[in-house]
């Protein structure tokens, strides 16, 4: 039996629940964090180096078992955008603090999160991650830089 979801704002947009995703993953929140997602059995979720997760079960799971040895600090930056007809593509650079040896530091993944327009508002229908570096806070863009 499904617990009750903690519903996000179901009006507003992509962003709304890409805020929500975020804080979820910063306070440990595992309600909230599947709150944002589709319920659709085709969900799908790619974690750092992990493999395909299909579906809430998979995808509760795995988040359960990180929550487990503490909060996500992840924090979204340079948030690319592509919208269209009700789903929402956003190219995100998270930037991650981590507890090393050496103390606190910052690790990079690029993330894509796929939003889709449903009755219940807007929600996550994929979160693929990959491994980033520093360097990745320089972009490579086709338009060129203008100066004012």
């Amino acid at each position: 039996m499904r617990k009750p979801k903690v519903s996000p704002a179901s009006t507003g947009n992509a962003d709304d629940i890409e805020a929500a995703f975020y804080e979820a993953l910063q306070s440990g929140d595992i309600e909230k964090l599947m709150a944002c997602w589709a319920d659709e059995d085709d969900v799908v979720c790619v974690h750092p180096g992990g493999g395909r997760l299909i579906g809430l079960g998979a995808i509760r799971a795995s988040f359960d078992g990180m929550f487990a040895n503490g909060t996500i600090q992840a924090r979204p930056e340079k948030v690319r955008r592509v919208e269209v007809m009700g789903a929402s593509v956003h190219s995100v650079l998270e930037r991650v603090d981590v507890l090393t040896e050496e103390g606190p530091r910052h690790a990079y993944v690029i993330a894509t999160n796929v939003y889709h327009k449903t009755a219940q508002g807007w929600r996550l229908v994929a979160h693929h991650a990959s491994p980033g570096t520093p360097s990745e806070m320089q972009e490579v863009s086709e338009t060129p830089p203008v100066l004012h």
